[in-house]
């Protein structure tokens, strides 16, 4: 009989598992993303507290490392580097030449060290003669080397930087008690805020392999003050404004005549109206409008596009030097304001040091942007000056004098080579336009009288 397979019963399907993602493998590539996988990697070998204390030993022991290795130079680095590739490959390849080189090389090296090892005690005092001259007046230092070792100390070298540059001195062989003096002269034939400092003793070899030096005394900041002219004190009229600014506060002693009112038990007779109080019949006395304290807002543009030529910035800078000098000497209130940042101003020295360290740059604002800056911060300012030179035009002030406040009278100084010196009604401002800093008092004396 024959019997009947049944039919092959199919499997029955599996539900698919869901695939995690596969996370993508990033490869470090910086120094300190390297840094941070063998972080890892110890972390995950040694455990947390393993690798946290083999990264302590990294630290103590670069930190005990870094001290003997500053010495080294680029060029020390190098002769170290060729003196063991030359070592390495002529005792590989049996070459008595390259040994020769490595040995020759690790000799210069050994010489380095001898002119750099030993202990160095100077006792060293830094001076100016004047830590703050105008551009172009003579700047001295002094320093003056003492001997603070009972036994003879090398010659060496001090180093004074001064700015971007370095001075450089001769330190001859020193007995105990000696004392070296030297005097230095720095160059002031720009305005600036020079760092003078901090000197340094630098030991080296001949070759330039090592360089030791040693720090004695902390930086000492020399400011080169723009020049600035004197204003004629009878012709304020342009930046003093005695009677300040009337607001709407009213006060019973003032200088801005209001109204009259009635008197009031305890008001000062001295302000008693006697005319009106006899035709009224009863006591009137004066109301006056409360007046507020001059401010002269001085504004200065640091953006190179508003300047033709570096000397225009210069000059801009001086001439508003001059005016703020003028107004502080008439007990003004004085708000200074470039393109990037606000200056210092309760005296003439403050502003002058702030004067001495600016600098332009095409990312400053330029002069709608100051004068918008200067219509908000200082809206209560009496007497507003923008200082910018030749890269501005007539449509571009007008626009600028539109953003300061209303109730102020308005100057545009503008500094501009080779032009003649004017002064011109420019709607309810004035542009006055001036080639040198010398013109400043004729154009102070024009924009009064008008």
């Amino acid at each position: 009989m024959t019997q009947v397979e049944p039919p092959p019963v199919a499997p029955a399907p599996q539900e698919e598992q869901p695939q995690e993602p596969r996370q993508r493998r990033v490869l470090p590539r910086s120094p300190r993303q390297l840094l941070g996988a063998a972080r890892g990697g110890i972390g995950r070998v040694l455990g947390s507290d393993a690798a946290l204390g083999a990264r302590r030993v990294v630290v103590r022991g670069a930190r005990a490392v870094g001290p003997v290795l500053a010495p080294v130079t680029r060029f020390g680095w190098v002769a170290l580097a060729i003196t063991i590739a030359a070592l390495v490959v002529g005792i590989a390849l049996e070459w008595v030449e390259l040994v020769t080189i490595a040995f020759a090389g690790a000799v210069l090296l050994l010489i380095a060290v001898v002119y750099v090892i030993g202990r160095t005690m100077y006792r060293i005092e830094l001076d100016l003669a004047y830590t703050r001259v105008v551009v172009g007046e003579r700047a001295l230092g002094r320093i003056e080397i003492h001997s603070a070792s009972s036994r003879p100390l090398m010659p060496a070298t001090i180093e004074v930087p001064v700015g971007s540059a370095v001075a450089a001195f001769h330190l001859p062989r020193m007995q105990p008690r000696d004392v070296h003096e030297d005097v230095f002269a720095i160059p002031t034939s720009r305005r600036a805020v020079l760092r003078v400092g901090p000197v340094r003793s630098v030991k080296g070899d001949p070759l330039g392999l090592l360089r030791r030096q040693v720090r004695w005394t902390e930086p000492v900041e020399l400011f080169v003050h723009p020049r600035t002219v004197q204003l004629d004190e009878t012709a304020p009229g342009l930046i003093r404004d005695l009677e300040g600014i009337t607001t709407r506060d009213l006060t019973n002693s003032d200088i801005a005549f209001h109204a009259l009112r009635d008197y009031v038990a305890g008001d000062d007779r001295r302000y008693i109206h006697w005319k009106s109080s006899a035709r009224t019949g009863q006591l009137m006395v004066r109301q006056f409008e409360q007046t507020r304290r001059s401010v002269l807002a001085l504004g200065l543009s640091t953006n190179p596009d508003d300047y033709g030529h570096p000397d225009e910035f210069e000059t801009a800078i001086s001439v508003l030097g001059s005016l703020g000098l003028q107004a502080i000497r008439d007990e003004m209130d004085v708000v200074v304001r470039t393109s990037r940042r606000s200056l210092p101003a309760m005296n003439g020295k403050r502003l002058l040091d702030g004067l001495s360290g600016i600098d332009w740059s095409p990312r400053h604002e330029r002069l709608i942007g100051l004068a918008a800056t200067m219509g908000r911060e200082h809206a209560g300012a009496s007497v507003v000056m923008l200082h910018v030179g030749a890269g501005v035009d007539v449509a571009t002030v007008r626009r600028a004098t539109s953003l300061l406040p209303s109730q102020a009278r308005i100057l545009v100084l503008q500094s501009i080579v080779g032009t003649k010196a004017r002064v011109q009604p420019l709607g309810t401002a004035t542009l006055a336009q001036l080639p040198s800093l010398a013109e400043l008092p004729r154009i102070v004396r024009a924009v009064s009288e008008q």
